[in-house]
């Protein structure tokens, strides 16, 4: 919904005012640099950040110059997340914002740059008026959020709370290269030894609020003809990343149904089962998305004159409610044992890895509320649905929120289209909630 709180509820909400003159956030710094990293980072089959590659490591060096010529501090943790800090007033728990610099393979430019870059903005406004915040800003650069790259959500964030497995440092970079992420987080200069260790980088106790700026990656901005959406939650999910379904090759002509163990009808059947109780689920009320976004056969085995004997696909579950994903794991799991006794196939499902629903801060929602409706911006109040790194800090206790940036042709492609002044839009109202935080 538009955020349409009346004069009087606004006034409550609304945060005390600057003494000082507003600041003005540096929006044509972050052009410069979203100009910058697509230039550097960027190809015609659109933009490569691999995870604790050359991509990333530019981006973090890129972030790292501009926010040295502002007089912050840099800092790396264990895991080479980036933190750029900026001395405020007060030394109250600080104010942090920031994103991933990572990109899927040919992906979009500013999926994750947004959000540091307008973290970036804000600090370069306090800089240019000669005020300091009200308490330290910290800018960080998260490393590695994206899962594709290691199987393994929010990595960096995750590791910077010391929550990072060692199981999860043996896993190998799916970019052909064979490097375990341990190796690559040591080559990066990192330490892998004091992440296996779980040794912790980021006390929540320090930390007063989390915002993470990011574009929108739905089309509900686009449709409503919004600038800017305010977060609510974060979907969590349960995910099968290599999962098979096992039958027997065979003849396609001269094999009778009766008989066949069909891979491909096997599948099939699962996928219109899922779907089926997706939207059984979601007319009960119940938030759910279910994906199969990799389904195949096996090349040099299955041909257009066999019935096929194996199947590998990806299944991804998704909802703001755990009792939901609980549910759909119950339906996975009787779809999955009728479709094996009915088809004479074996469904391997692999390991499950997923993440935990996240709800952003309440206070802090009414806040940037505030903030827009002051500067005259309209804003959409919704939830997520994709997985982001301030799920891992609200996990901690973080007082945690988003703000969605309207952007075209959705995300995890390289036709990203984010408009800089809905850019803009969204920084301002961030640079008014940093004002007036309370030291």
């Amino acid at each position: 919904m538009t955020s349409t709180a009346a004069p009087a509820e606004l006034s409550a909400m609304t945060p005390p005012k600057a003494t000082a003159a507003a600041i003005v956030p540096d929006i044509a710094l972050a052009g410069r640099l979203f100009d910058e990293l697509r230039a550097r980072t960027g190809g015609p089959n659109g933009i490569n950040r691999v995870s604790y590659g050359l991509g990333e490591q530019i981006a973090h060096d890129m972030v790292r110059r501009e926010a040295l010529k502002l007089g912050m501090r840099a800092e790396m943790d264990a895991a080479c997340n980036l933190y750029l800090t900026m001395k405020g007033e007060g030394d109250g728990p600080a104010i942090m914002i920031g994103s991933h610099l990572d990109s899927v393979p040919s992906g979009g430019n500013f999926d994750g740059a947004a959000g540091v870059l307008a973290g970036l903005a804000v600090a370069a406004g306090f800089h240019a008026a000669g005020r300091k915040p009200p308490v330290d800003l910290v800018i960080m650069a998260v490393r590695a959020e994206e899962s594709t790259w290691f199987g393994a959500s929010y990595i960096g964030s995750r590791a910077a709370f010391g929550k990072l497995t060692g199981k999860e440092l043996d896993e190998v970079r799916r970019a052909g290269d064979g490097i375990a992420l341990g190796v690559a987080i040591d080559a990066a200069g990192g330490d892998s030894q004091t992440l296996k260790a779980g040794t912790p980088h980021l006390d929540p106790r320090r930390i007063g609020l989390f915002l993470e700026p990011h574009i929108e990656q739905g089309p509900v901005l686009v449709a409503e003809d919004l600038p800017i959406g305010i977060v609510t939650g974060i979907r969590g999910s349960f995910r099968h990343r290599h999962a098979s379904c096992r039958g027997e090759y065979a003849h396609s002509g001269a094999t009778p149904k009766r008989v066949r163990q069909d891979a491909v009808l096997a599948t099939s059947q699962l996928i219109v089962a899922m779907d089926e109780a997706w939207q059984r689920l979601e007319a009960e009320g119940r938030d759910l998305a279910v994906t199969f976004g990799q389904n195949a056969t096996v090349a040099g085995e299955a041909a257009f004159s066999k019935v096929a004997g194996r199947t590998d696909f990806a299944l991804d579950t998704r909802s703001a409610e755990p009792e939901t994903l609980d549910l759909m794991r119950g339906e996975l799991k009787r779809i999955v044992q009728g479709i094996e006794q009915r088809q004479g196939v074996r469904f391997d499902l692999g390991a499950e890895t997923g993440s935990t629903p996240a709800r952003m801060d309440a206070e802090v929602i009414a806040r940037l509320e505030a903030s827009a409706a002051a500067k005259g911006i309209p804003a959409r109040v919704m939830a997520c649905g994709a997985g982001h790194d301030a799920a891992v800090f609200a996990a901690q206790g973080v007082p945690t929120a988003m703000v969605f940036i309207r952007n075209r042709n959705g995300s995890h492609n390289p036709h990203e289209a984010m408009e800089i002044s809905d850019f803009a839009a969204a920084v301002q109202v961030i640079a008014g909630l940093c004002e007036s935080w309370a030291a």
